[in-house]
């Protein structure tokens, strides 16, 4: 095999941003083998095509799968479905981070959206509470009683409430817990048509980005059911007593 049409174990290695060590990891786990070797201990050399191989094993290895993943991805002896569940939530958590960030950047920006909410199963308590350090309190000792007993599927919407504007000091406290939970105080919030805000700014001015939807709603002929969430992106966890910097996704269930 004439050399000048191989490359380097060096320019693999070079070319792909990773150390020689790594390569030779690869092969000492079965993963690839050289093209051409000098000798036993002697320089290893390879195709366009290994090296083609050699990225994909690393974005494999970027996105989280082990070396037994991957190698039993390529030979087809690996069960793919977990692989790809564990992908999918990897995929959902960086949306939703993403959706932050853009929120950070474009904070000056009013725009309301019409979007569906995903289905999710929550954990999700009822209480009448009245002031914001009330509500506050209560969806805190919501989330701990979810976290203790079901745990959370920080793939979602994590921490919401729900209540109706006819009664809104009627609340219910969600939390985002695995598919699948079963008792007393889980439900599945089924797929929903509803209008987007994003609030920037302390709690107490949430009613005027309610206010908002509703008249974004009657000026656009668009049906409300009535029934709002807020949506907590981040709040006192992140930024202490700097509430101008909280974000909360305020929706408005659309009737249907």
């Amino acid at each position: 095999m004439d050399s000048n049409n191989l490359l380097s174990i060096g320019e693999i290695a070079q070319a792909l941003g990773i150390t020689r060590r790594i390569i030779l990891n690869y092969e000492a786990k079965g993963l690839i083998t050289p093209d051409k070797k000098d000798g036993d201990k002697g320089n290893r050399y390879y195709t366009i095509d290994t090296f083609t191989h050699i990225r994909s094993i690393r974005l494999f290895q970027n996105l989280g799968l082990s070396l037994d993943e991957i190698k039993g991805y390529f030979d087809e002896s690996a069960d793919i479905a977990p692989i790809l569940h564990r992908l999918e939530a990897m995929r959902d958590k960086l949306n939703l981070t993403i959706e932050k960030l853009k929120e950070r950047s474009q904070r000056e920006n009013d725009e309301i959206k019409m979007i569906s909410f995903e289905t999710q199963t929550i954990y999700s308590r009822i209480y009448n509470s009245k002031t914001v350090d009330n509500k506050t309190n209560l969806l805190r000792d919501t989330a701990l009683e979810a976290m203790k007993a079901y745990g959370t599927d920080i793939t979602k919407r994590l921490y919401f409430i729900e209540y109706s504007a006819l009664a809104p000091d009627e609340i219910h406290y969600c939390i985002a817990v695995p598919d699948g939970s079963q008792g007393e105080h889980i439900h599945v919030v089924p797929e929903t048509k509803v209008l987007s805000y994003f609030h920037h700014g302390s709690y107490e001015k949430l009613p005027e980005a309610r206010k908002k939807l509703i008249s974004y709603a009657q000026n656009h002929n668009i049906p409300l059911s009535g029934l709002f969430r807020h949506i907590y992106l981040e709040g006192p966890p992140q930024h202490k007593d700097n509430t101008s910097r909280y974000i909360t996704q305020v929706i408005a269930i659309i009737k249907e």
